[in-house]
């Protein structure tokens, strides 16, 4: 009986420690969430990419946090993050993150790192863009990523009756719909001094080659170069239109929707924008289709997006991370297509889009969106803007006859390789 008795105290005692063991934990979780809430965040974002203020109403009745926006021009804004840190001051608590800002913003302690579920990253694979390391410092809201196009009725008209899957296609078909007088320029490309044509010749060689960069950030010049030939042979046998040389690129890519180009590596908003009457005079004659690889379609692409993240010196830490993952969930991507076009960076979202024909004339977008990847070993360099500055101006020098590929790689080359060993 006595022992009994012990058996039963112990078993009392455990219980009771459990119970408060429980509550605390209980108490710590209550804790830790009322750290968010209550709290009033800031949230600069481009005008094309902010949220309704109904949205914001959403996030609020369920999180008890207050979002002001403050919608602020592209290009300011990264000059508006700098100026702030540089006083060790936030000028938001969640700011738009640009791909091609990673690396500098990495450097420069700028973001603070986010904790996104493996299951997250794994829907998200545009995310990359914004890794180093394996820490995320952005989460994409708006993905981008390069897709291939082409004009069936050029096609036809041409004789040609399958669609270009290799780089060789593009430059056979090319000259064949030339010569047959279909168009004039069959394939379009941006070459002037300026971002997309930095952003051309990397998804070129890394989609010909699959490698653009060396473990060391160097450029591999098989791939590279090879590239370079590739793009100064379209050029010189006019399979390209000259005014891509001092046009934006934008305009290169718009060729395809005038009906002037029959082929093109472009955005994947032009999934849609080839089908709108508004602004395409190619309605219902292009369709989207992989990328062209060396011998057969490339198994990867590049990825551009626009992604959101957390200043380092944001007094509001807990409350913008919890915004920005409510910004990229599913359920707000699905919003966020239906408000501003954005097309989803999640894999399971844009699958539901395309099954209920939200995305029409969406071709290869999905199978292609599941091939993305980063050209960049280590991550996007911190020294991408002076580096993209030296690679389009010896692009655009070769285009121009001033450079021979050769003579525009040694150029790029040597630029990089002094900005890598920094």
């Amino acid at each position: 009986m006595k022992r009994l008795k012990s058996i039963l105290v112990i078993v009392m005692s455990f219980t009771m420690v459990a119970s408060l063991f429980v509550g605390c934990s209980k108490g710590e979780e209550k804790k830790d969430a009322a750290k968010s809430s209550g709290k009033e965040i800031t949230f600069m974002i481009p005008e094309w990419g902010a949220p309704s203020q109904e949205m914001l109403n959403e996030f609020e009745k369920e999180s008890s946090i207050k979002v002001k926006v403050n919608t602020v021009s592209w290009d300011d804004i990264r000059d508006k993050i700098s100026v702030s840190a540089a006083g060790k001051t936030a000028p938001a608590d969640v700011v738009e993150v640009d791909w091609s800002w990673v690396g500098e913003f990495q450097s420069a302690g700028w973001l603070e790192p986010l904790k996104i579920s493996k299951e997250d990253i794994e829907d998200m694979p545009s995310i990359q863009s914004f890794m180093v390391n394996d820490e995320v410092l952005a989460v994409p809201y708006a993905n981008d990523f390069r897709i291939a196009y082409y004009n069936t009725e050029h096609f036809k008209k041409a004789g040609i009756d399958a669609e270009p899957k290799t780089w060789d296609d593009i430059y056979n078909y090319s000259k064949k719909i030339k010569e047959d007088n279909v168009t004039k320029y069959p394939y379009a490309i941006p070459l002037s001094a300026e971002e997309s044509t930095t952003t051309s010749l990397i998804w070129l060689a890394f989609a010909k080659n699959g490698v653009v960069f060396n473990d060391d950030n160097t450029l591999n010049k098989e791939s590279v170069l090879d590239a370079l030939k590739y793009i100064d042979k379209l050029n010189k046998e006019g399979l390209v239109d000259p005014i891509n040389r001092t046009s934006k690129g934008m305009d290169a890519y718009r060729k395809l929707t005038k009906g002037e180009a029959s082929m093109l590596i472009g955005p994947t908003s032009f999934v849609g924008r080839v089908n709108d009457p508004k602004e395409s005079q190619v309605v219902d004659k292009v369709t989207p289709i992989m990328l062209p690889g060396k011998s057969d379609k490339s198994d990867k692409t590049m990825a551009l997006p626009e992604g959101i993240g957390v200043t380092k010196y944001s007094k509001n830490k807990e409350a913008a991370e919890e915004f920005v993952k409510w910004y990229t969930s599913a359920k707000m991507q699905e919003q966020l297509f239906e408000k501003n076009n954005s097309i989803p960076t999640r894999t399971t979202v844009l699958e539901k889009l395309i099954k209920e024909n939200k995305i029409k004339n969406s071709g290869a977008m999905l199978e292609q969106s599941k091939l993305i990847k980063s050209p960049f070993p280590k991550g996007v360099p911190n020294y991408y803007t002076e580096m993209s500055t030296a690679m389009f101006n010896a692009v655009n020098k070769m285009v121009n006859g001033e450079l021979t590929p050769e003579e525009a790689y040694n150029q790029m080359e040597t630029k990089i390789n002094e900005l890598a060993k920094k």
